[in-house]
């Protein structure tokens, strides 16, 4: 058995998110930081299909937030949860397609990694004063 199947899902989160802030260009990590520690709120707030639409209108120029690829890569394609529609490149696309059920799947998934990648983020790029 491979180490990543004898890992609990919790740190096949945690490297996969790990993993995704170290790669993470420094030019863009204090804008990463403060948009991952921000979307759980968001999320919460308005639902993640609006939180995540914000977030990409934020970026500019029809792209993805990086903050939204990582989580659409690690929601999609390594958790492959149930009721996952075929054939969608993102999360949003993903949202639209899908029933409440993928929805709620994606959003509970999507809560658990943003701890880890808030904290990794905060980790590297640093904290800002006060926070805890």
């Amino acid at each position: 058995m491979s180490a990543a199947g004898r890992q609990t899902l919790d740190q096949r989160r945690a490297a996969h998110a790990w993993e995704k802030v170290e790669g993470l260009d420094p030019g863009r990590g204090e804008d990463y930081k403060r948009q991952a520690k921000h979307l759980p709120v968001r999320t919460l707030t308005s639902g993640l299909g609006h939180a995540l639409a914000f977030l990409n209108a934020k970026s500019g120029g029809g792209t993805n937030h990086p903050v939204v690829d990582d989580l659409s890569e690690w929601v999609l394609k390594r958790r492959n949860l149930p009721a996952q529609p075929a054939d969608t490149r993102d999360l949003v696309e993903a949202i639209t397609k899908g029933d409440a059920v993928f929805l709620q799947l994606a959003t509970d998934e999507a809560l658990a990694y943003l701890q880890w990648l808030t904290r990794f983020a905060e980790a590297r790029f640093g904290n800002e004063e006060g926070d805890e």
